[in-house]
């Protein structure tokens, strides 16, 4: 079934920009046990969508027109402390404004940890941003991108994800029969969660990932800026230095560690903006967005 809606919708690809829903697995969802779909939706302030209860991950593919597309990918994971995942300003808003400059982008509805569906809720979200990957990497001919040019965007926890993604790329968590590279080739951190360690460390996120009484070890493993090596991807950091959900001291250790291992990074602070901003930081005219595709281009990534 996944091969012929993949197939229809790349046909329609080859008119126009176009999105579609494709699930991430076949019918067989590694870590899973079987469960309801649960899952529901809804419209908060703002028109904010939040869903809830995700155990059947899928992306949602965006691709820019062909007389823009310029061969980028990114994946993006939008937040929620691993409870909910804040679909539409850190996801499907973003990607039409990023198929405006001609990446094609993926957005990725990745499970909650929940041990009603998952038998090792720490590795649900990582085996679905490696599937992601995976998957975006091994049809990048179909889509039209390079699979030397795949990134990933991560808001909140999200961030954490993505940045999981970026330091345990040498871990497959999924069935790999060929060997493709789980290495995302840059990285996008939106006041992420880098720590799960006090005291910068968000513990919402640590519980719901972890359980209630994480050992230290299990704490620096999903802590990435204990993970940098110098082949973690470049990277680009966004952050409020008055979040008070997640510590700007996230990104700040997580920057550290990227120039102590001489990986190229940007790190932008702003003096307000709190938490889950998503495109538009709060209190201030400054757009991050314009920043992230600077730094796209000086890198290369947005020419044809």
């Amino acid at each position: 079934m996944y091969k012929t809606i993949l197939f229809t919708f790349i046909l329609g690809c080859n008119l126009v920009s176009a999105q579609t829903v494709v699930p991430l697995y076949g019918e067989n969802i590694p870590n899973s046990k079987p469960s309801i779909n649960t899952e529901t939706t809804k419209k908060e302030a703002g028109g904010i969508s939040i869903v809830s209860n995700v155990s059947r991950p899928t992306l949602t593919v965006f691709l820019p027109t062909k007389a823009k597309a310029n061969g980028t990918a990114v994946i993006i994971c939008p937040g929620g402390g691993y409870w909910i995942l804040a679909a539409s300003h850190e996801g499907t808003d973003l990607a039409k404004k990023l198929n405006e400059m001609g990446v094609a982008v993926f957005v990725l509805k990745y499970r909650i940890p929940n041990d009603a569906w998952m038998i090792n809720r720490e590795i649900g979200p990582l085996q679905d941003a490696q599937q992601a990957i995976k998957m975006v990497r091994e049809d990048a001919k179909k889509w039209g991108i390079k699979p030397n040019r795949i990134g990933i965007m991560g808001f909140s926890a999200g961030g954490h994800l993505a940045a999981t993604a970026g330091t345990h790329f040498n871990e497959s968590t999924i069935p790999n029969a060929i060997n493709t590279s789980l290495r995302p080739d840059f990285l996008a951190l939106i006041y992420p969660v880098i720590s799960l360690i006090p005291p910068i460390g968000h513990s919402g996120s640590a519980e719901q990932l972890l359980g209630k009484e994480p050992t230290m070890e299990k704490l620096k493993t999903y802590s990435a800026q204990l993970q940098v090596t110098s082949n973690t991807p470049p990277s680009f950091l966004v952050h409020a230095g008055d979040d008070d959900g997640v510590s700007v001291q996230n990104s700040i250790v997580f920057y550290d560690s990227l120039l102590s291992k001489k990986v190229p990074a940007e790190l932008h602070l702003y003096q307000t903006g709190g938490h889950g901003f998503g495109m538009h930081i709060k209190g201030t005219q400054e757009k991050w967005l314009e920043r992230y595709i600077n730094w796209m281009g000086l890198n290369g990534w947005l020419k044809k």
